[in-house]
């Protein structure tokens, strides 16, 4: 009779070890989820800042051109 109460107690262990085990692979799925859901969110963010950047870029790049452009004038004209 103790046997079969002893087999009955490991059973119960097991089964508590296996779902504490079950539980904390959950953690580490969670975990691993928020971490990627983060990521992807900072890639969105630069993807939507990505065409005021490029149009930043150009606006500074077209008003590089005039000065350049006004200052070739001024040189040659008269």
């Amino acid at each position: 009779m103790a046997e079969a109460a002893a087999h009955k107690s490991l059973d119960f262990a097991e089964q508590v070890t296996r779902v504490l085990r079950a539980m904390e692979e959950s953690q580490k799925f969670v975990a691993e989820q928020k971490k990627l859901m983060a990521e992807a969110a900072k890639l969105e963010r630069d993807r939507a800042l990505a065409l005021w950047q490029v149009a930043l870029a150009g606006m500074a790049a077209g008003a590089a051109f005039f000065g350049a452009g006004a200052a070739f004038v001024k040189l040659l004209g008269p």
